[in-house]
């Protein structure tokens, strides 16, 4: 790769973020003069205090929910594809996501509602991040005792399938014997959202992704050995299932304290390691790691602004966003560069 190159890039990348991140915040159904938005985010008061309040309390809170998502989606995806080198592997492969699904189906469509008292103590988003951190905390034991016994991380692939799958078959029974009301406050929690949460639940988020990106950044040996086999990672005295053990940790709490608390969100995990693989041609994780956390953070951002329909007071669901404008650029630069089996190749 040229040095100049991937050198441009790593300028160009955080520049992008910086940019966006200005123009997310400065993008909503209220329009904010452009220089009162720098003077509160450089910790002056705007001149109405209606627009430090939004900035403060609800741009500045999704904007940096938005750079948590992309990063942690995208890093998660780069594990799970690297562990089963398989280009179609994401982070809910293993069904964390049908797992933090089932929690939330089971609080919203079993009888619990969360309408009337709960709604006025403040508690219902800590219930439902509660409920699907159960839901993936389940599935997580049961994919790490599965991890310990079996040798194969494509059999590993196959159960966490399995379990999205029976998961999901749940999800659909509580459905057909839930009321209207219920599937529709669950739906709602399926479309996905970055604008609900409070400073106290990013500052949960961030710690608990943050360890998940620490996790990641201290397996870059195991992983760059993983991607050319399993057999080639022995050879270099690497303990597979315990480099196994601790990449399942880390995508579980990357991507199951996103799906706790913004709900699940396609996509970015997906397609978002792929593109990165292109713009920096390399399957170094000591530079894919930054990059894709990068990459999600810039198409996380782009996404987020264009669900808030500038001009206008409607905002699409995220998840929609993310799939309807990002499936169709991968399958472009997939066509373009012909193939992305190369990325596995080492």
């Amino acid at each position: 790769m040229n040095r100049s190159y991937t050198i441009k890039l790593t300028l160009l990348l955080p520049f992008s973020i910086l940019v966006l991140f200005v123009v997310n915040i400065s993008l909503g159904s209220v329009s904010i003069p452009f220089d009162e938005i720098l003077n509160v985010l450089t910790g002056s008061v705007a001149s109405k205090n209606s627009w430090t309040n939004i900035i403060l309390n609800f741009r500045l809170p999704k904007a940096i929910t938005a750079i948590a998502v992309g990063a942690a989606l995208s890093i998660s995806g780069l594990l799970m594809q690297t562990l089963f080198r398989n280009p179609l592997a994401g982070p809910f492969v293993l069904g964390i996501s049908s797992g933090a699904s089932l929690g939330v189906a089971l609080l919203l469509l079993a009888g619990i509602s969360i309408t009337g008292s709960l709604v006025a103590s403040g508690l219902t988003s800590w219930l439902v991040v509660s409920a699907a951190s159960l839901g993936s905390a389940l599935v997580l034991l049961l994919v790490v005792v599965v991890s310990l016994k079996i040798r194969d991380s494509m059999t590993l692939l196959i159960i966490g399938l399995m379990f999205g799958s029976l998961t999901g078959a749940i999800v659909s029974i509580l459905q057909f014997f839930s009321s209207g009301e219920e599937i529709q406050v669950y739906l709602f929690w399926t479309f996905g959202s970055l604008g609900g949460l409070n400073w106290d639940e990013i500052t949960v988020l961030w710690i608990i992704a943050g360890l998940g990106i620490a996790i990641a950044f201290i397996m870059v040996k195991p992983l760059n050995a993983l991607l050319l086999s399993e057999n080639y990672a022995q050879s270099m005295g690497i303990n597979i299932k315990t480099s196994r053990f601790w990449i399942i940790i880390s995508t579980s709490l990357l991507a199951g304290s996103i799906t706790a608390f913004c709900g699940p969100i396609a996509f970015i995990g997906i397609a978002i390691p792929h593109l990165t693989r292109l713009l920096f041609n390399t399957s170094n994780h000591k530079i894919l790691i930054p990059a894709v956390a990068m990459g999600g953070i810039i198409v996380m951002l782009i996404c987020d602004i264009i669900s808030q329909l500038p001009g206008s007071e409607h905002v699409l669901p995220i998840n929609a966003i993310t799939s309807l404008f990002g499936a169709p650029v991968v399958i472009w630069v997939i066509l373009r560069r012909g193939s992305i089996k190369h990325s596995f190749s080492g």
